[in-house]
């Protein structure tokens, strides 16, 4: 698929989120973060996001994983100069702390991590727009996630939110995708993917 194919698709699944209604939404993130928890163990580190507008997933779910591991990171996106992304860098989840950053974002407040933080996660919950059933992850298109992902511990549970819509049977992948081991949808909850090579 090209470029300008994965750029229809992003464009059509973001489309189809903005008709959820809001109690349907509200209703998946409840079923997200229930199959979420057990994923999660006590004293781990986990990376997650905070969703904004139509992505899956609630300030409930962060403050459900805050209780259960005990340190959540949150990503913090910058880029160059010249406005190429550049890898994650991370901040600690203080409930009511996070402030505005770029492009609409909720982020947390300096003293910021570095990218290599993400190594030390047990857990990484990814957004995504899709994901197929390879582990091949569909996102918003700027590389963030597939920039900072390849840090990650290789024991990691990187885990893919997405409705059950958005589970497809197979996405456009590039040398440099980092697929998922896990997506949790709504309707089918955890799917494990085959192991990374």
């Amino acid at each position: 698929m090209t470029s300008a194919g994965k750029a229809a698709l992003r464009k059509r699944l973001s489309a189809a989120r903005r008709l959820v209604a809001d109690d349907v939404r509200a209703a998946e993130a409840v079923l997200l973060s229930r199959y979420l928890e057990p994923m999660v163990s006590s004293g781990a580190t986990v990376c997650a996001y905070v969703p904004v507008r139509t992505e899956p997933g609630s300030m409930q779910m962060l403050e459900m994983l805050l209780r259960r591991a005990g340190r959540v990171l949150l990503p913090v996106a910058r880029t160059t100069d010249d406005n190429v992304p550049v890898p994650l860098l991370w901040g600690e989840y203080r409930p009511g702390a996070l402030v505005s950053g770029r492009w609409g974002l909720l982020e947390p407040p300096e003293p910021w991590l570095p990218e290599s933080t993400v190594g030390e996660a047990g857990v990484v919950v990814v957004p995504a727009l899709a994901v197929d059933r390879r582990g091949v992850r569909l996102g918003k298109g700027l590389g963030f996630y597939d920039r900072s992902l390849a840090g990650a511990d290789s024991q990691a549970r990187l885990i893919a939110l997405v409705r059950d819509e958005e589970l497809v049977d197979e996405l456009p992948s590039e040398l440099h995708d980092v697929r998922m081991t896990h997506a949790i949808t709504p309707g089918r909850g955890v799917i494990a993917f085959p192991v990374r090579e």
